[in-house]
C-alpha cells in the first residue's frame, strides 16, 4: 500500500513538473519568444506529457491509472500547444529565430519520436474532446509536412484509409473524416497541386466509403451486414461526410482541368442516395444534404471558405455530364413525388426552434424552402440547356415540374395564404436572400424562354400560362423594381457587386424585354399597387396581407407572412439603399439643373428625396405619376394605379436613370467592366417604350 502511495506521489510530481514546463513554453510562444531549454528538451516534455512519463523496469501501471483526470488534462494541453505551434509555423507571423526554434521542436517530435502515430491512435478515444483534439493536431502536422516538403504522412493516410474501407459511425471515422476535410480545405486555399496528389491517394477508399454510407437505392442498405442508419452516431458521421463531399466538389471547380477523380464526382453520382436521405433522416441531416445539393447545382461549393470566385477556373472534363446527371436525378425524383416526402420544421433562430402553441402562426424554415426551390428550378434550367433542351422536350413537362414545386410550397410557406398571382411567390420566398433570388429569377427566365419556344401557343396564351405557373419574367422584374421603390441606385449596386448573378440575369431579361414589349405592358397591367403594399407590411405589424391581380375579384386574402421581415424582396432593406447611399452617383458628373428632377418617395412612413438626371424625353411622361403619388401620399392605403402606363413609366424611368449613371461612370473610367452591350440594350428598351407610347397617343 505504501509502495502504491509512493508511486502516486511520484507520478503526480512528474506530471506537475510537465505542467510547469509546458505552461512556460506556451507562455513564451504566445509572447513571440521561446523558452531557455533547447528544442530537444521541449520536444521531450511535449512527448512525455502526451504519451506519459517513461517508467523504470518493474514498474506497473501508468499515470492514467492513478490520476486519469490529470493525465487527460495534460494530454489536451500538449495537443493544444502542438496544434498552435504547427498552425503558426505555416503562417508568416513569427520572427525567424522563433520560427526556427519551434520548427526544430516539430522536427524532433515528428521525425525522431514519430508523434503522428500516437496522435492517430487517439482518434478512437472514448473522450470526444481528446479524439477531436488529436484529429485537429494531426491535421495541422500533416499540412505542415506537406507545405514544408510535399510529404504526406503514411501513418495518417493509412489510418484514414482503414477507417474508410471498414466504416462504422463513431469517433474514429469522425476523426478521420474531419481530418481529411481539414487538410483538403487548407490545401484548396493555396497549393492545388499537392491537393490533387492527396486526393489521388484517397480516391479509391473514398469511393468505397460512399458506396457503403450512400447506397443508391434504399434496398441496398439491407444487403450490408450492418445497417449504418441504426447507429446513434449515424447523423454526426454523415454530416462530416457531407462536409468532405463539399470539399471534393469544390476541388473540381477550383483545381480545373487535369486529373479526373471519381471522388470529386461523388456528390453528382450519388445524388439519388442524397435525395433519399432527405426522406428519412434527422432534420439537421436533411438540411445539410439539401444545402450541399443546392451549392453543387449552383456551382458554389466551398464559397464560404474559398477566397474569390469558386467557379472561375476551368472545370474537369466530366463536369458538364455530372451536372446533367444531377439535374436529371432531381427531376426524376420530383416526378416520383420526392417533394411529398420532405417534411419541414419551424424556422430556427439563435436559440433553436420554436414550438407553436395555440393559434400562433407557423413560420417554416425558409432556408430549407429556398434550397428545395432552387434545386428544382436550377435542375429544370440545366436540363433545358443540355443538348438544346432535349432533356425537357415538352411544355407539359415544364408545367408538371413547376406545379409539383408550387404544391410543395403551398403545404408550407403559403399554406394559409391564397395567392392569386403566382409570380409573387419568388419574391416572397427569396426576398431576404439576394443571391438566391437572382438565381431563381434567372432560372425562371430560361424556363419561360424555353416554354415559349416549345409550347406552340401564341404570345398571349404563353403569358397567361406563365402567370398561372409563376414563371412570367416580366412580372418578376416589375415586382423587383417595386420592392426597391424603382430606385436605380440599387440596380447599380447589383450591377457592380459580384455577389449575385444579377448582371447575367439583367442582360438576358433586357433582351427578352426588347423583343416582347407587349408582354411587359401586360405584366404592368396585371400587377396592382396591392402587390407593392405587401412589401410595406412587417410580420410584427401585420398578420394579414392583400395580394390580388388586376381583373381578380375584390377580396382580401389573409395569411401569415413567410419571412421574419418583408414579404416581397425587402423594400425596407433594398429601398433604404437610396436613403442610406454610401456614394452619391449623381455627383460623379456635373449635373444640369434644367434636366434634373427631384422626386419625393414614401418608404415605411418616411420621406426621402432623390435627385437624378432625367431623360428629357421621359420627363413629361413621368410628371403625372409623381403628381398622382404626391396627392395620395397622405393616405397610402388608398393609393392605386389607374393606368397601366404608370408602372411602365416608372420602370422605364428607372432604367433610363441607370443608363445615365452607368454612362457617366464609364466615361470617367470608374465602372468595373465594359458596359457597352448593357448600355445598348437599355437604349433599345427606352426606344421600345417611346414607340409604344407614340402608338397609343396616335390612337
Amino acid at each position: 500500500m505504501e509502495g502504491n502511495m509512493s508511486c502516486k506521489d511520484e507520478d503526480l510530481s512528474i506530471m506537475t513538473g510537465l505542467f510547469n514546463c509546458l505552461t512556460e513554453a506556451y507562455r513564451c510562444f504566445l509572447a513571440g519568444s521561446y523558452p531557455p531549454q533547447n528544442a530537444a528538451d521541449v520536444a521531450s516534455v511535449i512527448y512525455s506529457g502526451f504519451c506519459g512519463p517513461v517508467h523504470g523496469k518493474g514498474r506497473e501501471g501508468s499515470p492514467s491509472e492513478y490520476c486519469g483526470e490529470n493525465s487527460a488534462e495534460l494530454t489536451c494541453m500538449c495537443m493544444s500547444f502542438l496544434e498552435r505551434v504547427s498552425s503558426n509555423l505555416t503562417s508568416q507571423g513569427l520572427h525567424p529565430d522563433v520560427k526556427f526554434y519551434y520548427a526544430e521542436v516539430l522536427k524532433v517530435l515528428l521525425e525522431d519520436m514519430d508523434l503522428i502515430t500516437h496522435l492517430v491512435n487517439r482518434f478512437q478515444a472514448e473522450d470526444h474532446i481528446i479524439s477531436h483534439l488529436a484529429a485537429k493536431t494531426a491535421s495541422n502536422c500533416v499540412f505542415y509536412l506537406i507545405c514544408k516538403s510535399g510529404f504526406i504522412s503514411p501513418v495518417w493516410q493509412r489510418k484514414c484509409e482503414q477507417a474508410f474501407q471498414n466504416p462504422w459511425p463513431g469517433a474514429e471515422l469522425d476523426a478521420c473524416l474531419w481530418s481529411l476535410t481539414e487538410v483538403s480545405k487548407k490545401l484548396l486555399k493555396g497549393t492545388h497541386r499537392e491537393l490533387m496528389t492527396l486526393l489521388v491517394g484517397f480516391d479509391l477508399t473514398l469511393s468505397v466509403l460512399c458506396s457503403k454510407l450512400l447506397p443508391e437505392e434504399k434496398e441496398h442498405m439491407s444487403q450490408h451486414s450492418v445497417d449504418f442508419t441504426r447507429s446513434t452516431h449515424w447523423g454526426t458521421s454523415l454530416c462530416l461526410l457531407l462536409d468532405l463531399l463539399e470539399v471534393l466538389t469544390s476541388s473540381s471547380l477550383v483545381c480545373g482541368a487535369g486529373v479526373h477523380l471519381k471522388s470529386q464526382r461523388i456528390t453528382h453520382l450519388h445524388s439519388l442516395a442524397l435525395l433519399n436521405i432527405c426522406c428519412s433522416s434527422e432534420y439537421y441531416v436533411k438540411k445539410r444534404v439539401l444545402l450541399l445539393l443546392k451549392r453543387a447545382i449552383l456551382q458554389k461549393a466551398g464559397e464560404d471558405w474559398i477566397p474569390g470566385d469558386v467557379a472561375s477556373g476551368m472545370t474537369c472534363g466530366n463536369w458538364s455530364s455530372d451536372m446533367s446527371i444531377l439535374a436529371r436525378t432531381v427531376l426524376k425524383a420530383a416526378s416520383d413525388n420526392w417533394l411529398l416526402s420532405i417534411q419541414m420544421q419551424s424556422g430556427a433562430f439563435f436559440g433553436g426552434t420554436r414550438h407553436i402553441l395555440g393559434d400562433q402562426i407557423q413560420n417554416w424554415d425558409c432556408m430549407m424552402l429556398r434550397a428545395v426551390s432552387l434545386i428544382i428550378l436550377k435542375s429544370i434550367e440545366l436540363c433545358i440547356q443540355t443538348a438544346a433542351g432535349s432533356e425537357v422536350k415538352t411544355a407539359t413537362e415544364v408545367y408538371a415540374y413547376l406545379q409539383s414545386l408550387w404544391g410543395f410550397l403551398r403545404r408550407y410557406s403559403f399554406k394559409q395564404r391564397e395567392v392569386t398571382h403566382l409570380c409573387c411567390w419568388i419574391s416572397m420566398l427569396f426576398g431576404e436572400q439576394d443571391d438566391d433570388m437572382m438565381e431563381a429569377a434567372k432560372a425562371l427566365l430560361y424556363i419561360f424562354l424555353h416554354y415559349r419556344l416549345i409550347s406552340g401557343m401564341d404570345e398571349f396564351a404563353v403569358l397567361e400560362m406563365a402567370c398561372a405557373s409563376g414563371f412570367n419574367p416580366h412580372c418578376h422584374f416589375v415586382l423587383l423594381l417595386q420592392s426597391m421603390s424603382f430606385d436605380y441606385s440599387t440596380l447599380l449596386d447589383f450591377l457592380i457587386s459580384a455577389e449575385t448573378c444579377f448582371l447575367e440575369y439583367f442582360v438576358q431579361y433586357l433582351k427578352c424585354l426588347r423583343d416582347d414589349w407587349q408582354g411587359f405592358a401586360a405584366a404592368c397591367g396585371r400587377i396592382t399597387m396591392s402587390d407593392c403594399c405587401l412589401s410595406q407590411q412587417k410580420k410584427c405589424g401585420a398578420d394579414r396581407s392583400t395580394l390580388k391581380c388586376k381583373g381578380e375579384p375584390d377580396k382580401v386574402e389573409s395569411g401569415s407572412c413567410v419571412q421574419p421581415t418583408d414579404v416581397i424582396p425587402s423594400a425596407g432593406r433594398l429601398g433604404m439603399a437610396s436613403e442610406l447611399r454610401l456614394v452619391e452617383y449623381d455627383t460623379s458628373d456635373e449635373s444640369d439643373s434644367e434636366n434634373t428632377v427631384e422626386s419625393v418617395c414614401a418608404l415605411n412612413g418616411k420621406q426621402y428625396k432623390s435627385t437624378a438626371l432625367l431623360n428629357p424625353r421621359l420627363e413629361g411622361l413621368l410628371q403625372p405619376v409623381l403628381q398622382s403619388e404626391k396627392r395620395s401620399r397622405t393616405n397610402m392605403g388608398s393609393l392605386s394605379w389607374q393606368l397601366t402606363g404608370e408602372i411602365s413609366v416608372r420602370a422605364v424611368h428607372c432604367l433610363s436613370q441607370l443608363r445615365e449613371v452607368v454612362t457617366r461612370l464609364h466615361t470617367k473610367k470608374l465602372f468595373p467592366y465594359n458596359p457597352s452591350s448593357l448600355l445598348k440594350l437599355l437604349a433599345q428598351v427606352e426606344s421600345c417604350y417611346q414607340k409604344s407610347h407614340l402608338s397609343q397617343c396616335s390612337k
